[in-house]
């Protein structure tokens, strides 16, 4: 086995993505690798006790071990419940096609 392994930390921001590869040792865990990348200094907002992390799109767990190769991801809070936010547009379309009958003369 190598004596290291190769990782990739990702942190999406509305406009920018932060991107950062590291060459870490086999046993290091998903929380270890976000420490080592400095992105917890570089964006302060992330609270790791509320943020939630994955590795590819699939969520874990911060003492998740890594494999060569992993991307982990720091997802950042919803800004808006995705079920109320279909409520909403849902009904917009229903008030929306009431008028849509009427015809001018």
């Amino acid at each position: 086995m190598s004596e290291e392994i190769n990782v990739e930390v990702c942190y999406a921001l509305p406009n920018h993505q932060a991107r950062v590869m590291l060459k870490l040792a086999p046993e290091t865990t998903a929380e270890q690798a976000i420490v080592a990348s400095g992105v917890l200094a570089k964006y302060p907002e992330i609270d790791l006790s509320r943020n939630k992390i994955g590795i590819y799109a699939k969520l874990c767990k911060p003492d998740t071990g890594l494999r060569d190769g992993d991307r982990v991801e720091i997802y950042r809070p919803l800004i808006a419940d995705p079920k109320e936010v279909r409520k909403q547009r849902a009904a917009e379309g229903k008030a929306m096609k009431k008028g849509a009958g009427e015809a001018d003369a």
